[in-house]
This record gives structure tokens, C-alpha cells and sequence, in this order.
């Protein structure tokens, strides 16, 4: 043991020199050396491995020689991450990042466990294109459709929910389809230039997609008849674009710096599975109108994301990263050779008008599967126009509401808590600093101006920053911004070609809630990932999560039990979202009670308060609650390029140089 000892000390007395086989100083070759020698950077805080498991002393150290574990001003700093394989023991971590304050402490107090911690480095999928790279324009052009196309299930499919719902005609969710590929290819492209400046695919968010519904199967709007669709649409509009100004007012005066000090990854994991689990009373509810094409399609997508995920053809995982389009075009010829082989054909039914049939007896029992199933149900591709330029207020003036706009204004802020978990996820994965706070707020604050541009032209849900972004970079490990950029330039010239949107709106309804079934499972799987930040054997944080999630889920069912009538009128998939006109809060005053019961018929809000009010009361260390760790003015300074990713061009510096929530 003795002989054991002395060979540790001796391991420790001397660090060997950092030697570059290229000439280059690689960041991840010289953190690999720092983490096997245990060097500490007095400029970036790197950190080394831990040395208090092996029994030695990391305060007294050894006549002067660096000590591993322990930064020069007598703090330790024991990166996470490390030495997974060791461990039963906690790793002792320094919180002076978070304002804590090690020295004053008799002891380490705080630990945090193995497994529960954030990525290793050595975890992290390492990029073929970083952040600002450019690797030409041919591989910008595949790199950028690349991105997109792995999005196509959260980008084009929910005017194939919300369209319909409102008593639009399949050439109205053709024109929506396009309108929503302009507004998200402008978005990225202005975000990427005066936001995180992060590579993220800005769109039409599901997390809007709720409060849409909710609007729209209210009382008072869904026994409209005439010009519903319009109608509804303005409504969207005026509450998208009051709830715009308030997340732009929330960024740009830097509120958002404070209000990110209650968010934490505890509160956002929740938060971001209730977004998807809010829509699983209309997923297999809807697919299951046409099992012989939703089943397939559900089973495909999963082969192709998980069972072919390794599968490589020129380098690139193609399953993985095109599981969604590719299962789409297969399942979509296959229900093209059922509709034209006549399985949806019913004697006496018209096979052109599927909705026709309501009016004959002998078809009413078949005219739900023909809408649902055939091919040819929409005739998207015969009333809609080759060439179209979606325009701002093409549907008209948007009309304004306290009640509607609050709903939004709440609802706002549900996507930012979902964008700041997505920034924070998106650093990590390409292997950047965390943004500061200030970056953070910035990049809200445009989020809410791009919101205003999707309030203008009409596309029926705000624009914010897609969840499923981070998996997008981790799985085709392209963190380009000229990619996304290009990409979203391609975006827009395809939005000005009206029978894109027409084929796009031709989808089968099955099918779509079909593909929407995996895609709403991967955005609860993505929430609770988040997890990973924190420590998830802790029970405090499980307690909090789950009862976020279980209230959330539980008390919007319990509004629904006030509106007996409305399983008659509704189908039933869309009974949940029915309960801002009929809830239990009857306080005498419409457009209170309207506000207070959508609000809490809403899972998202319900899991947020919760998990808030929660995680902000209930005591835990910073290391236990994983609270994020932003960059700050003092690693700016130690450093001043580490944050050049996120950094304004030069011009746009100069020109709001006078808003410090702007400063990288």
C-alpha cells in the first residue's frame, strides 16, 4: 500500500509538454492532454481528473507542484463527466461558477453523481462542418437540404392539423404549407445572422399548436359558417402578433436575463415532454382511421431511426437522418396502390368527392376512411396556382382580443423556456461555450420579432426555435450556419411554387398523424434528455418532474369534465382542447373565465407553473438542481475570442452597440 502510494505522488510530480503532431493546437487534442495530465488553465478553466478516490490529499498537494483536481487559486474543479466507469462515489465539483463560494465552506458539501452529469467530451458527437466553417457550395447545398429535410414532420405538418379544424379547403393548407416555408426560411436566416447566430431552424412550433386548437373549438368560434377559416385566422394573427411585442419587449430590455434565473433544466425537461405529450389524444386517435397505412408508416419510421440507424452509404447515416421523408414517399406510393387497386372504393360512394358521401345513407359509415385514407381525397393539386408569393395580411386585417391575445402571451413563454433549453442543448453538441445570458435574451428577443412576421403573413402559430433541433445537429454532425442559411434560402424559393405546397398538402391525414405520432415522441424524448444536465437519481428533481408531469396531464382532464355537450358536437380527439367556453371557473366575468379555463386545459402551462413554483421553493443545491451554466462577463474577459461563434457581424455591433442585452 505504502509502495502503491508513493507511486501515485511520484505519477503527479511532473506534467508532460503538450506536442502537436500537425503544428495546429487541436481544442480537443489539448483537452485530452489536460485531462490526462490534470493541467489547469488559469484562462479557460479547464479542469483535470480527480484524485480523492485514490486517497490523495488535494488540500495539502505537494511542494508545489501543480496538484490534479485543484485550480491555481485553491479551488477544486473536477470536470463532469469524468471517470464515469469508477463509480459509486460522487465527484466533487466547484461552485463558483453559480456564485457559490468554495472557501467559505468547512467542506465540499455539494457533490454530483456519476451518470447524472452533462456529456463528457469525449461523448460528444464530433462535427464534420463547426459553426463557421465553409466547406464550398455544393456541399452548403446538400448540407443545408440535408437539415431541413430531417425537419419536414415539425415543419410542414400542422396546417394539416389546425387548416381543416378551422373549415379551410385543401387549397387553404396548400397556401398555409407555403407561407409557414417562407416565414421559417426569413426566420433562420435572420436568426442565424442577429440572434444566438446558433445553426437552428426557426418554424412553426408545436408548442403554438395548442392554443390554436383550444381557440379554435371554443364556442364562439366554432359554430361560425361562414368565412370560418378566415375568421379564425385573423384571430391567430392579432394573438400571435400582442404575444410577438411582449417576448420581443422580454428580450431586447434584457427581462429575459432575469426570468432565465428561474429556468433551470429541471423546470425546461417537463416543460418540453408536456408540449409533446399534449397532442396524444390526436395522435393515434386520427392515425387509427386508416391502420392499414398509420401502422406501416409508425413501424418505418422506427426501423429506419433506430434498427438502420447505424447504417452508413457514402459516410452519411441516411436512415437515420431521412427516416421521416423516406418512410413518407414509401408509405405514400404504397397507399397510392390501395386507393388505385380499390380498397377505398364503396358501392354507390363517389371516389372524387369522399365528403359528398355524408349525404347518402349507405356512405356516411365510409366517408370518414375515404377523407382519411385515399390519395386522392384532396384536391390541393387542381385549385392551387404554379407559381404564388405567400404576402403579409393575405388573409386580412388581424383582429385583436384581450382573451385570445393572453391565451398567446402565456403560451410565449412556454417557448422560450423550450428555445433556452434548445440553445443550451445546441452549444453542447457543437462543442461551443454555453452562450452568456445576454446572447440568451437576444436571441428571444428576435424570436419574438419573427413571431410578428408569422402573425403578418398568417400562418397560424408564432415562429420559434424547433425542439428537435439539437437531435438534428448530434445525428448529420453539420454545425454549419452557411448551411442552415442556404438552406433556408432554398426553403423560400420552394414557397413561392404553389403546387410544392399542393403535393405537400396531399398527405393523407393517416399518414401524417402517423409520422406525427414519432415526431411528438421524440420531442418528450429530447424534454426529459434534458435531464442529463442534473441529477437524475436525486428525488427531488424526479419528484418535481414527475409531479409537473402528472398534474399536467392530469388537470386539463379534469376541465373536461364540465362540457358534456361538446363529446357530441366534437370529434373526440379534439374534446381536450374544448374547455376555454365550458370550464369549471365561473367567475361571472366571460373574458376571465375564458383566459383562466384555456389556460389550464393547456398541458404546457400546466406543467410549467408547476415545475417553476417547485423548483424555485424547494431547497437543492446548484449542482443537484443542474442549473445551466451560462457563460459570464469574466469568461469574456479571460477570453475574449471564446465567444466569437456567438458574436453580432461588425456593423450590426456598431448600430445597437447602446443594448447591452445585444453584447456577446
Amino acid at each position: 500500500m505504502e509502495h502503491g502510494s508513493k507511486k501515485k505522488q511520484k505519477g503527479h510530480s511532473k506534467i508532460e509538454p503538450f506536442i502537436s503532431q500537425s503544428g495546429d493546437h487541436n481544442p480537443r487534442k489539448l483537452r485530452s492532454w489536460a485531462k490526462r495530465t490534470g493541467f489547469i488553465s488559469i484562462f479557460s478553466g479547464e479542469v483535470g481528473t480527480s484524485s480523492t478516490r485514490h486517497g490523495y490529499d488535494l488540500e495539502r498537494g505537494g511542494g508545489g507542484e501543480p496538484v490534479p483536481g485543484r485550480a491555481r487559486n485553491g479551488q477544486f474543479e473536477i470536470e463532469p463527466g469524468l471517470n464515469r466507469n469508477e463509480a459509486e462515489e460522487p465527484i466533487l465539483l466547484d461552485d463558483s461558477r453559480n456564485g457559490g463560494d468554495i472557501n467559505n465552506n468547512e467542506g465540499l458539501k455539494d457533490v454530483m453523481y456519476p451518470g447524472g452529469e452533462g456529456e463528457s467530451d469525449n461523448n460528444r458527437p464530433e462535427m464534420k462542418c463547426g459553426i463557421r466553417d465553409n466547406p464550398g457550395l455544393v456541399p452548403l447545398l446538400y448540407y443545408g437540404m440535408q437539415h431541413y429535410l430531417s425537419l419536414a414532420g415539425s415543419l410542414i405538418f400542422a396546417p394539416l392539423i389546425f387548416v381543416p379544424a378551422m373549415g379551410g379547403t385543401d387549397k387553404d393548407t396548400a397556401t398555409v404549407i407555403s407561407t409557414i416555408m417562407l416565414v421559417s426560411g426569413i426566420t433562420t436566416i435572420l436568426h442565424s445572422y442577429f440572434g444566438t447566430r446558433l445553426p437552428l431552424v426557426q418554424g412553426s412550433s408545436f408548442v403554438f399548436l395548442a392554443p390554436a386548437l383550444v381557440i379554435i373549438n371554443s364556442h364562439e368560434y366554432r359554430n361560425l359558417s361562414e368565412n370560418k377559416f378566415r375568421h379564425i385566422m385573423r384571430e391567430l394573427q392579432g394573438a400571435i402578433i400582442v404575444s410577438s411585442v411582449f417576448q420581443c419587449i422580454m428580450g431586447f430590455t434584457g427581462l429575459m436575463s432575469l426570468f432565465l434565473r428561474l429556468i433551470n433544466p429541471v423546470v425546461v425537461a417537463p416543460t418540453i415532454g408536456a408540449v409533446g405529450l399534449a397532442f396524444f389524444s390526436y395522435g393515434f386517435p386520427q392515425a387509427g382511421s386508416c391502420v392499414e397505412i398509420s401502422l406501416p408508416q409508425i413501424l418505418l419510421v422506427l426501423i429506419f431511426s433506430l434498427h438502420l440507424r447505424g447504417v452508413s452509404i457514402f459516410g452519411n447515416q441516411v436512415f437515420q437522418i431521412y427516416a421521416a421523408p423516406l418512410s413518407i414517399v414509401v408509405i405514400w406510393v404504397y397507399a397510392f396502390f390501395l386507393t388505385t387497386g380499390g380498397a377505398y372504393n364503396y358501392k354507390g360512394c363517389s371516389s372524387d368527392i369522399p365528403v359528398s358521401n355524408i349525404l347518402i345513407d349507405s356512405c356516411i359509415k365510409h366517408a370518414y376512411t375515404m377523407k382519411h385514407c385515399r390519395t386522392d381525397a384532396s384536391n390541393a393539386w387542381e385549385t392551387t396556382d404554379w407559381v404564388r408569393i405567400p404576402y403579409p395580411l393575405q388573409w386580412g386585417i388581424p383582429i385583436f382580443h384581450l382573451r385570445t391575445s393572453a391565451i398567446m402571451i402565456v403560451v410565449s413563454l412556454v417557448a422560450s423556456v423550450d428555445s433556452v433549453g434548445t440553445y443550451y442543448s445546441a452549444s453542447m453538441h457543437i462543442n461551443a461555450k454555453p452562450p452568456t445570458r445576454g446572447i440568451v435574451s437576444r436571441g428571444i428577443g428576435l424570436e419574438g420579432f419573427c413571431s410578428v412576421l408569422a402573425g403578418l403573413w398568417g400562418t397560424g402559430a408564432g415562429s420559434t426555435t424547433l425542439t428537435e433541433n439539437a437531435h438534428t445537429v448530434t445525428i448529420t454532425r453539420i454545425a454549419s450556419r452557411r448551411a442552415v442559411e442556404l438552406g433556408g434560402v432554398i426553403l423560400i424559393v420552394f414557397s413561392f411554387i404553389g403546387k410544392v405546397g399542393a403535393i405537400l398538402a396531399s398527405i393523407p391525414q393517416a399518414l401524417a398523424a402517423a409520422l406525427l405520432c414519432v415526431v411528438w415522441a421524440l420531442i418528450v424524448a429530447l424534454g426529459l434528455s434534458t435531464l442529463r444536465y442534473t441529477h437524475t437519481a436525486s428525488f427531488r428533481n424526479i419528484m418535481i418532474v414527475g409531479v409537473s408531469l402528472f398534474l399536467g396531464l392530469s388537470l386539463p382532464t379534469y376541465l373536461q369534465q364540465y362540457q358534456p355537450e361538446t363529446a357530441l358536437i366534437l370529434p373526440g380527439y379534439f374534446i381536450p382542447y374544448s374547455a376555454a367556453s365550458d370550464g369549471p371557473i365561473n367567475s361571472g366575468n366571460k373574458q376571465f373565465d375564458f383566459i383562466m379555463n384555456a389556460l389550464l386545459s393547456m398541458n404546457m402551462v400546466v406543467t410549467l407553473l408547476v415545475a417553476i413554483v417547485l423548483d424555485n421553493t424547494v431547497s437543492g443545491s446548484q449542482q443537484e438542481r443542474g442549473v445551466y451554466l451560462w457563460s459570464t462577463s469574466e469568461d469574456l474577459s479571460a477570453d475574449p475570442s471564446s465567444l466569437d461563434d456567438y458574436s453580432l457581424p461588425k456593423k450590426v455591433s456598431r448600430v445597437f452597440r447602446w443594448a447591452k442585452c445585444l453584447d456577446a
